[in-house]
């Protein structure tokens, strides 16, 4: 992909290139999500009270990583910026300081980790889950400057148009962690059994391994040799690390909310019954996995709008937008009927429990409306982020996701006039849905008043 690319580039170029782009992003991403349903698979078949506690501390430690990696995720727009213009002399130096506020950030996310008392005592968890719960994240926090490390490394690849080494290292990480992890949860490498703290430690590994293979690859890879990444290395530069995080901190809010609103809904849920909870549960895993298509084609669209936005070339930075709503939209409008028609055997792989499964039935008409409105306020939001606007974003987002999301689905669920006689989970997808409109016609509206502004300055 080159940073000089002409702004008369046809949409089926761009469709190429973001269709280049968002596969192997896509495959990374899948393989992480794996890593999780192995996680479950694994410790549930050791024990009731691990499986409680990895469920319990993965939610909190991955609440941690997803607010800190947002935050990083400012070297994106800013290398692509660079690399857009051709500045090659700034990407190095960006990428450094990059990887100093890694090291920065991983303080206060270790204290969260090896401290949860508060964390724990929201859950209400049982004082056996609770112990258990602190010995996972404990071993956990021992790989968070790894994560954090990595995902920077991450951020920058995309960046520079080289997603596929991600997919590769995903591929690895993924291979080792899940017998690693299984040998470790039942004592099968000469090792009394672990339970969730071998799960833990695995965790923890595998991270390392993966920042260990992306520093490899880094500097062994003669592709990266213009940027000079690790010539003249300096420590950290107090005006760049501000910089980095005036773009990034609304960054990794905006995707704290938007994680979190669907998170919360689990509390809210819990008094209307287990098969209500476990229902919505189903769905919403559904929802993170079909979402995993528009966020790659979203990281894509952010690149590719990034680099143009370098080279100033506002016209294929438009034509990026546009083509990017178009395919993800439609892709997510496919994803969301073929999910109507097939919804009786996909709920059916879930749970064998016909009240959960009619719970989920009644739920899955809300992903299905949800995904298309879903793609636009996604690929728009990333594409703001391409032109370094990221603050109003982030007031948007928490309007939209908690207010609407999160405050309209408890009033709808419990409060409703139509439904006085008897709550429904139903009400928080229904604000849900509501939540992605209103974010999809505010985004929208930003981004247009945002690619109007470049358009001034060439208008006469």
């Amino acid at each position: 992909m080159s940073p000089s690319s002409s702004s008369s580039a046809s949409p089926s170029t761009i469709v190429r290139q973001l269709l280049h782009h968002a596969w192997p992003i896509l495959v990374a991403q899948i393989l992480s999500m794996s890593m999780l349903i192995a996680d479950t698979i694994i410790v549930g078949r050791y024990g009731t009270v691990d499986l409680a506690a990895v469920a319990v501390g993965s939610g909190v430690y991955i609440s941690i990583v997803m607010l800190v990696v947002g935050v990083l995720q400012a070297v994106a727009p800013t290398v692509a910026h660079h690399f857009g213009a051709g500045r090659t002399e700034r990407i190095g130096p960006t990428l450094q300081q990059g990887f100093w506020l890694a090291l920065m950030l991983a303080v206060p996310g270790i204290v969260l980790m090896v401290f949860p008392g508060f964390l724990l005592e929201l859950s209400s968890v049982p004082p056996d889950v609770d112990a258990k719960t602190r010995e996972y994240l404990l071993a956990t926090a021992a790989g968070l400057p790894a994560v954090l490390l990595y995902r920077t490394f991450y951020a920058f690849n995309n960046a520079v148009g080289k997603p596929r080494v991600l997919m590769a290292i995903s591929f690895v990480v993924t291979a080792t962690h899940v017998p690693l992890a299984w040998a470790l949860v039942h004592g099968h490498l000469w090792l009394p059994p672990l339970g969730v703290l071998g799960c833990g430690i695995s965790t923890a590994i595998v991270n390392w391994l993966a920042f260990a293979c992306g520093t490899v690859h880094l500097a062994r890879n003669p592709g990266y040799r213009p940027y000079h990444l690790f010539a003249h290395w300096r420590g950290p530069q107090p005006a760049e690390i501000l910089s980095l995080l005036r773009l990034g901190v609304p960054m990794g809010l905006s995707t704290f909310i938007e994680v979190s609103s669907f998170t919360l809904i689990a509390l809210f849920a819990a008094r209307l019954g287990a098969e209500a909870v476990a229902g919505h549960r189903v769905v919403a895993n559904l929802a993170a996995l079909i979402y995993m298509l528009p966020l790659a084609m979203s990281i894509a669209v952010l690149v590719l709008v990034g680099q143009a936005a370098g080279a100033r070339d506002w016209a294929r930075a438009r034509m990026t937008v546009r083509v990017g709503m178009i395919v993800t939209g439609g892709l997510a409008s496919l994803i969301g009927l073929a999910m109507w028609l097939a919804r009786k055997p996909v709920i059916a792989l879930f749970s064998e429990d016909e009240a959960v499964r009619a719970v989920g039935l009644a739920l899955l008409l809300y992903i299905c409306i949800y995904q298309l409105f879903d793609s636009v306020q996604t690929v728009a939001a990333h594409a703001l982020r391409g032109y370094k606007v990221t603050f109003v974003p982030m007031l948007m987002h928490a309007v939209c996701f908690w207010g609407v999301g999160l405050a309209g689905g408890y009033w709808a669920s419990f409060h409703a006039p139509w439904r006085t006689a008897g709550p429904h989970v139903a009400g928080f997808w229904e604000a849900g849905v509501m939540s992605t409109v209103v974010a999809a016609v505010l985004f929208g509206w930003l981004l247009r008043a945002v690619m109007r502004r470049q358009d001034l300055p060439a208008a006469p």
